[in-house]
C-alpha cells in the first residue's frame, strides 16, 4: 500500500486505495454500496460564505446515479442577491473529489461539494467558485505556474467564565491546558477535518484570551499546509462548518469575526501561496528568493487595497486592521516581519540537518526543505468570501508578471522595520495604505476593476454586486465615530458574529 494512502486520515481514500483527485462515481457508488451509506447530502456554498444543504434517502441505484451524474435544482435567488428571483434556477453538480463521510451524522451519510450550472449547462459566470476556477486557469496560461494556498483560520472559543487555571490576559500564544480550555474542541475538530479531506499543518492557541461579563474569550487558530488552490478554498469552507458544529455540541459559541471588543487581538484569515511549477516550488532559487516570488508579491501590494472588497468585506473587519495590533495597515512587505502586509516567513532555504543537532545519533544528511517556503498575505479575515478571495490573490499574482515594474515596485515596497513604531513614521508615511472602511474598499475595487474583469474571470455582475454590498454599509467615517467607544463596538460585533 502506497504510505501516503495508508496514513491517510479520509475513510473514502483508504478504502478506494487512490487520492481524493482521482475519485469517481463508479468509485463512491462503489463506497456507498458497500459501507452502508443510507443517505447523500449535496452542499454548496451560498453568496453569506456558509455551506448549503440539501439531503437525499437514497432509494436505489437509479436514484443514486440520477443524484451523482446531474445533481439538482437550487432557488439562486435564494442564495445569492445578485440573481434576479425572475430567472434564478440552477443546477447545483457534485465534484467527486470533494466526496466525505460526515463526521457527525448518525445516520451513515457522504456528502458532496457541488457547483453551479445556469439552465443551459453552462458553469455560472458570477459563481465565486467558478471565478477561482478562471482565474487559476488564466494564471496557468499565462504564466506557466500553479497556485498552491493554506489558510490560518483563527477563531474565538466563547464559554461560561471559569475562575481555575486563567491564562494572563492577550498571552494565550500556544498555551497548554488546563490554561487553555479547549484543546479537546480544537483537536478534535482537526481530526475531523482530516477525515474529510483537509490537509493540516498543525492547530495551537492564539495570543487572544479574556474574560468580560461573565464569559470567557478564548482564541485558537487551525493552520493548513499548502495545497492547489481549489482544494484550499474547499477545506476552509468545511472546516468553519465543522469547528461551528462541534462548538454548538460542545454547547459553546465559536465566531470567525474580525474584531471581537477595544483592545484585545482580532482574528485573521491569513493566506500563505507559493508558485509552483512541474511540482517544485518556483518562490527560492539558490536559497533566495526568486523574481517570480517578487513578482507575485508586486501583484499582491498591487492589489491590495481592492483584495479587501473579497478578504474584508464588513465594518468590523476595519477595526482589525489598525497599528500596534499585529494586523497591516500600510502597503509594504518584508521578511520575518509581522507588521508588513506580505510577509516572507522564516523558512528552510538552504540544505540543513536540525534533528542531527538536536539527536546526536541521528545520521548527518542534510535534507533540502525550501519547498517549504510560502509567502503570506495578510490582512484578510473571517468575513472573507473564501473563493472571490482566492480568485482575487490569483488574478493578483497573474498581475505580478504583467506590470511593467514588477521587480521595482517589489524593491520600493519592501521595509526592514516596524513600521507601527514612532521612529518609522516617515516609512510609513509614504506607503500606500489599505481602506479604512467597506466604503473605500468598493471605491478601491470599483479603481481597479478592469484587472479583475480582464480575460472575463471576474464576471461585471460579480464586481458590480460586491462595490453595492459594501457601498451600502455607508461605514465611511465609522471607525473615526465610535473607535474608542466600547458599547457601539460590541453592538457591531454582534451584528456581524457570525459572519463568513
Amino acid at each position: 500500500m502506497n504510505n501516503n494512502i495508508k496514513l491517510n486520515p479520509n475513510p473514502l481514500v483508504q478504502y478506494l486505495q487512490k487520492p481524493a483527485k482521482d475519485f469517481t462515481k463508479a468509485d463512491l457508488i462503489n463506497y456507498i454500496e458497500n459501507n452502508g451509506i443510507e443517505m447523500l447530502n449535496l452542499r454548496y456554498a451560498g453568496g453569506d460564505g456558509r455551506l448549503k444543504t440539501l439531503n437525499f434517502v437514497i432509494n436505489n441505484m437509479e436514484h443514486l446515479d440520477s443524484i451523482l451524474s446531474c445533481g439538482e435544482r437550487a432557488d439562486g435567488s435564494s442564495l445569492f442577491k445578485h440573481l434576479d428571483a425572475g430567472a434564478s434556477d440552477l443546477y447545483v453538480v457534485p465534484r467527486y473529489r470533494t466526496a466525505f463521510v460526515n463526521p457527525f451524522s448518525e445516520i451513515p451519510t457522504i456528502d458532496i461539494l457541488c457547483s453551479y450550472y445556469d439552465k443551459d449547462g453552462n458553469p455560472l459566470e458570477s459563481s465565486p467558485e467558478y471565478i477561482m476556477c478562471k482565474a487559476h486557469k488564466e494564471l496557468k496560461e499565462k504564466t506557466g505556474l500553479s497556485f498552491e494556498v493554506m489558510g490560518e483560520l483563527e477563531y474565538y472559543v466563547i464559554s461560561a467564565k471559569e475562575d481555575l487555571f486563567v491564562a494572563d490576559d492577550q498571552k494565550g500564544y500556544h498555551e497548554s491546558s488546563p490554561f487553555s480550555k479547549f484543546d479537546q474542541l480544537r483537536t478534535e475538530s482537526m481530526l475531523a477535518i482530516a477525515t474529510t479531506g483537509g490537509v493540516i499543518k498543525y492547530g495551537h492557541s492564539e495570543v487572544g484570551n479574556f474574560s468580560a461579563d461573565g464569559l470567557m474569550y478564548e482564541q485558537n487558530e487551525i493552520e493548513f499546509s499548502p495545497v492547489p488552490l481549489e482544494e484550499a478554498a474547499d477545506q476552509l469552507l468545511i472546516a468553519k462548518w465543522i469547528l461551528r458544529t462541534l462548538a454548538y455540541k460542545y454547547g459553546v459559541t465559536i465566531t470567525f469575526a474580525p474584531k471581537i471588543t477595544v483592545g484585545k487581538a482580532g482574528s485573521g484569515l491569513h493566506i500563505h501561496t507559493r508558485l509552483m511549477k512541474d511540482g517544485k516550488n518556483m518562490m527560492i532559487v539558490d536559497g533566495k528568493l526568486s523574481d517570480i516570488a517578487k513578482k507575485a508579491i508586486a501583484g499582491y501590494l498591487s492589489l491590495a487595497p481592492s483584495l479587501t472588497a473579497f478578504g474584508n468585506t464588513n465594518p468590523a473587519s476595519y477595526f482589525r486592521l489598525v497599528p500596534h495590533q499585529e494586523a497591516p495597515t500600510n502597503i509594504c512587505w518584508g521578511d520575518r516581519n509581522r507588521s508588513v502586509l506580505v510577509r516572507v516567513p522564516l523558512g528552510w532555504t538552504k540544505k540543513i540537518n536540525l534533528a542531527k543537532h538536536a539527536n546526536p545519533l541521528e545520521d548527518d544528511v542534510a535534507i533540502d526543505f525550501s519547498h517549504k517556503q510560502t509567502v503570506e498575505f495578510r490582512c484578510p479575515d473571517g468575513s472573507a468570501d473564501i473563493y472571490l478571495l482566492l480568485a482575487g490573490l490569483t488574478v493578483a499574482a497573474r498581475n505580478g508578471f504583467e506590470m511593467d515594474n514588477a521587480l521595482q515596485f517589489a524593491n520600493d515596497t519592501y521595509v526592514d522595520v516596524n513600521i507601527f513604531h514612532d521612529e518609522n513614521k516617515e516609512i510609513a508615511g509614504n506607503l500606500d495604505h489599505l481602506p479604512a472602511s467597506c466604503v473605500e474598499s468598493a471605491d478601491r475595487l470599483e479603481n481597479q476593476r478592469d484587472i479583475y474583469e480582464k480575460y472575463g474571470v471576474f464576471s461585471k455582475q460579480m464586481i458590480d454586486g460586491t462595490i453595492k454590498k459594501l457601498r451600502d454599509f455607508k461605514d465611511g467615517t465609522l471607525r473615526e465615530e465610535i473607535h474608542c467607544d466600547k458599547t457601539k463596538i460590541l453592538k457591531l460585533v454582534d451584528k456581524y458574529f457570525h459572519c463568513g
